[in-house]
């Protein structure tokens, strides 16, 4: 009788503790292992473009231990930019990094087509060309005969056709030369150029790299639609690993939350990573950022990406040339792996 109470008991505590781990969440949860054996599954993540701020929440994902939780050993590396960390992805150099969506859109309809997006970091794009007061570059127009640098693959300079065309300017009359990341706000504050393809979050940066004022032309004035950086993945690995892959987005999202929550400390985190970093400029670039990455009175959860507004922006691009195979949002996009409202 002892024997079948005692197996009674035990299995009564294992149907509640099944039952409470069964509410507690429609998400996957965030502290188990991505690995069923219970090891650690090694992954190597780009930032989007070099060590600025705006990319400091992968970091605070690794030092708070969101990917170690997750079930990652996460190895950071820095990014080039689209272009360059989509090639990453594709050859399987790295397994996830934020890219531009529409840069990734301009790549994936010159054939490129082994990479998905799977959660959005910015809701609206941050492209922008900057310049500091000195140049006199207030209007787009005021580009033309100026002299641009940016990296090949960069979204601003890829773009760069379909906004001169909405902005109404001649971009042949538009100079481009190629910089790096590393060096790009350097380039303008030595004088070589008159301004750089860059986000608009990164004022603070180029402030205190040039010592000037600096101005900037949003794209976002012409391209309302467009979404910014996502979260992009390997096809193979979207279709394969669903899970886990479902898992290492919602570690990055809680590393971002964190940093928009807490943008001194990220800042400072990002300093303790990369020396050459900046944590006042970062700490601003992070304040700056929160409203790209939390869409107005949409209500929508961090991370989401609504397939109607990549569709209005395939059909921007392809009604300014720049597109011209026809292409469904979820060719591009892993839905189902998305974030949920």
């Amino acid at each position: 009788m002892r024997r079948v109470t005692r197996t009674f008991a035990v299995a009564a505590l294992a149907t509640a503790l099944a039952v409470v781990a069964g509410c507690s969440s429609d998400e996957p949860e965030e502290t188990n292992n991505a690995a069923s054996n219970g090891e650690t599954v090694k992954v190597t993540y780009l930032t989007s473009f070099g060590n600025f701020g705006r990319d400091a929440y992968g970091w605070v994902a690794l030092e708070k231990g969101f990917f170690r939780e997750a079930g990652f050993d996460v190895e950071i590396q820095k990014g080039a930019g689209t272009g360059g960390n989509i090639t990453s992805i594709v050859s399987g150099k790295a397994d996830y990094t934020p890219i531009d969506l529409t840069g990734g859109l301009l790549t994936f309809g010159k054939g490129t087509k082994d990479f998905t997006a799977v959660a959005a970091i910015q809701q609206r794009t941050m492209a922008a060309i900057a310049s500091t007061s000195d140049k006199n570059i207030k209007t787009p127009k005021d580009l033309e005969g100026k002299t641009l640098a940016d990296t090949p693959g960069s979204v601003v300079r890829n773009l760069f056709p379909t906004y001169a065309k909405l902005a109404n300017i001649d971009y042949t009359k538009v100079k481009w030369q190629n910089g790096e990341a590393a060096t790009l706000i350097q380039t303008l504050a030595n004088g070589q150029v008159d301004g750089i393809g860059q986000f608009v979050v990164g004022r603070p940066t180029i402030a205190a790299v040039t010592k000037k004022e600096p101005t900037f032309l949003p794209y976002s004035d012409y391209l309302t639609d467009l979404y910014g950086n996502v979260l992009i993945t390997s096809t193979k690995n979207a279709k394969e690993k669903p899970e886990e892959v479902k898992r290492f987005t919602q570690a990055l999202i809680k590393g971002l939350e964190y940093s928009l929550a807490n943008p001194a400390e990220a800042a400072q985190i990002l300093k303790a990573k990369d020396p050459t970093a900046n944590p006042q400029a970062a700490q601003a670039e992070l304040e700056l950022m929160g409203s790209f990455v939390r869409s107005a009175g949409s209500g929508e959860k961090i991370g989401t990406i609504d397939t109607a507004r990549v569709a209005k922006s395939i059909a921007i691009l392809q009604g300014a040339g720049q597109l011209t195979a026809p292409i469904k949002p979820e060719e591009i996009i892993s839905v189902d792996l998305l974030p949920k409202v």
